[in-house]
């Protein structure tokens, strides 16, 4: 649910968040519906930090009463001027653009707060100081050109701009609340009320001068192109336009009052004279076929377009005097905008509002020192480390025990110990002897016995040494076990 603000600062979009403030949201709607905000002064202005509005009289005028609910408003029931404000836990002022109602306690129980029709509008990102005391119920999601301006607005000390800004027209694009009873839509934009002229201060003045001299019929054509811009961008609201500026192709015929038997060839010859064709299309019913008797054509110049534009309307084809325009349709244009928009969402889509959302509000940033991982773009989470360490653990493990089971046999007998008594006691008592104690093998292998030989005697000790090991460790296993 969107509203639409027209201001003297430039046009504001703010989205409804129905389902988590419905009862703020229907008293904003219904009071935009009835035109209750036109010509409300935007006041109380703190730069960097928010500004109000919402009262259609001011702080200025001394006959405010501060501005009223919907309820109060139709019934004209003082004791319903106010309503009980519902502050959702969730909410929080931490974007710019946040909108929410502005409150005051109740003198009989300061833990209720009354909300009437004024609202506030954040200009900073930081602006917690507002939890608790304004009720938030919508985001800005566009018009933040307006709001630098308004940001930007010369004040006086109370925060009154010196050149008034005003909310001008309210346009409301979906309404899912049912009307109050003896509610009263207007028909058209009602004009500022004498009491609201008194509180002008300094007027705009581009727009209090901008139709000095002009006569009526510029004055009428002016009047004609507010309203369709106003359209324009209710229709990119909608989804209806790419963008409230796009412009139809200037090389596409439209051409209407067709004979049903016309069909796409027929046209396309009689069209082909005046210059190449890309594409010329019978609009057909979608279930039945039929044609729709109208049809589009692309001419690849503008100039071929032109041409036949002068020279075919009220041409007799197929006994029907056709009717020739330029095309007003931006249907292929919209097509294209609506297809890329949907590839650019599937692939930016992850958590609430996609990668640029997450990147924007620092969802999953890395913070703090890390023991570990301080080289470029690699951070290991405790986790992960844990996991690293165990992992390596096992594996070390792994080996070991596979080493293990490589010298024992089907029957679980190590199968690389010596057999012999004797030749353990041999070993043992090698391995005790002092190191000097080797001296006649080296006087051996001086005295002429080849290194092949000494070789494998050294080997052969070897052998006996990792034999020993192994014989301690079973042992030492044989001891745990009893």
């Amino acid at each position: 649910m969107s509203v639409l603000l027209e201001t003297s600062a430039g046009d504001i979009v703010i989205d409804l968040l129905v389902d988590h403030a419905p009862k703020l949201c229907e008293n904003f709607l219904k009071l935009c519906k009835t035109k209750y905000y036109n010509f409300s002064p935007i006041h109380s202005v703190q730069k960097n930090f928010s500004f109000q509005t919402g009262d259609p009289l001011g702080p200025l005028s001394t006959e405010s009463d501060g501005g009223c609910s919907i309820w109060g408003n139709i019934s004209r029931d003082p004791t319903k001027r106010t309503f009980p404000a519902f502050f959702h836990p969730k909410l929080k002022h931490l974007e710019r653009g946040t909108v929410s109602m502005a409150t005051a306690p109740l003198p009989s129980d300061p833990d209720t707060r009354l909300a009437a029709s004024q609202f506030i509008i954040t200009l900073g990102e930081e602006t917690d100081f507002l939890d608790g005391k304004a009720a938030i119920f919508g985001k800005v999601v566009e018009g933040f050109d307006a709001l630098e301006k308004i940001n930007e607005a010369i004040v006086d000390e109370k925060g009154y701009p010196l050149i008034d800004i005003r909310i001008q027209h309210t346009v409301v694009l979906d309404d899912p609340y049912p009307d109050p009873a003896g509610l009263r839509e207007p028909d058209g934009s009602p004009p500022p009320t004498d009491s609201q002229l008194k509180t002008v201060r300094i007027a705009d003045e581009a727009a209090l001068h901008a139709d000095d001299g002009v006569d009526e019929e510029t004055l009428e054509k002016r009047r004609r192109e507010r309203e369709a811009q106003a359209q324009a961008l209710t229709l990119e609201m909608m989804g209806d336009l790419p963008f409230a500026e796009v412009k139809p192709p200037e090389n596409v015929l439209f051409v209407c009052k067709l004979n049903p038997v016309t069909g796409d060839e027929d046209l396309e010859i009689i069209f082909g004279r005046f210059g190449k064709i890309l594409s010329c299309e019978v609009i057909r019913d979608g279930k039945t076929g039929d044609s729709l008797q109208y049809a589009f054509i692309e001419f690849e110049y503008k100039a071929s377009c032109e041409a036949a534009y002068f020279k075919m309307q009220g041409v007799l084809i197929d006994d029907r005097r056709i009717h020739v325009d330029f095309s007003q349709s931006v249907s292929k244009l919209s097509d294209v905008w609506r297809n890329s928009t949907n590839k650019k969402r599937r692939a930016n889509a992850g958590g609430w509002g996609g990668v640029d959302e997450l990147e924007k509000r620092r969802q999953y940033r890395a913070e703090g020192d890390r023991s570990v991982g301080k080289s470029y773009g690699m951070v290991h989470g405790d986790e992960e480390l844990r996991g690293r360490h165990q992992r390596s653990r096992n594996d070390g493990q792994d080996r070991a025990s596979g080493r293990r089971d490589d010298l024992r046999d089907d029957r679980g007998r190590d199968t690389n110990r010596s057999r012999s008594p004797r030749r353990r006691e041999r070993s043992r008592d090698r391995n005790n002897r002092p190191r000097g104690d080797d001296r006649h093998r080296r006087d051996r292998h001086r005295d002429g016995q080849s290194s092949r030989s000494y070789g494998k005697e050294s080997s052969h000790h070897r052998d006996s040494y990792r034999h020993d090991d192994h014989d301690r460790d079973r042992r030492r296993d044989d001891r745990h076990r009893r």
